[in-house]
């Protein structure tokens, strides 16, 4: 059986209501079936992050698109994890360079400050995904700021308010 036609059938039994479309909190239960467990403002963030028409829920194209980037996630995670069922810092980053965000040494510890739930410098593979989606979502935004694509970009006070929203 394809991927595609998996995820179609999974979607499909997710989509209770027979919508064509997922809600937060319907995506929630079937993260946490796959034994992920996220509050519902990071499942919020994984629909805007894919939500392509803007409409507040989750179509199977961009289920699609979200599971490509989870499964990528997922293997950054099993690349680095040694058996263990976590990573350290030193693990974090060379899965996140591999998952493709670069980040400089302030930037890399003070987001692992903030995603290190239990503040013990252990990250399950929940909270590296909680990270990419903190990092991709900021890359998004950004991305729209710098519309010359060299990696810096100008906002004024209104601007600076959106993206602190």
């Amino acid at each position: 059986m394809e991927n595609t036609t998996i995820l179609r059938e999974w979607f499909e039994v997710v989509d209770s209501e027979k919508t064509g479309n997922i809600t937060a909190s319907q995506l929630k239960k079937a993260l946490a079936v796959g034994n992920l467990e996220f509050p519902i403002s990071i499942v919020q963030q994984m629909i805007r992050m894919y939500d392509f028409d803007r409409n507040g829920t989750m179509s199977f194209d961009e289920f699609v698109a979200l599971n490509k980037f989870l499964l990528k996630v997922q293997q950054g995670f099993s690349d680095f994890e040694r058996d263990r069922g976590y990573l350290v810092h030193d693990d974090v980053y060379e899965a996140l360079v591999k998952i493709g965000f670069s980040l400089d040494s302030p930037a890399f510890y003070t987001v692992c400050e903030s995603f290190d739930q239990k503040k013990n410098g252990i990250f399950r593979l929940d909270d590296l995904i909680s990270l990419c989606i903190f990092l991709q979502s900021a890359r998004n935004l950004f991305n729209s700021f710098d519309t010359a694509k060299q990696g810096r970009g100008t906002l004024d006070l209104n601007q600076f308010v959106y993206c602190s929203e």
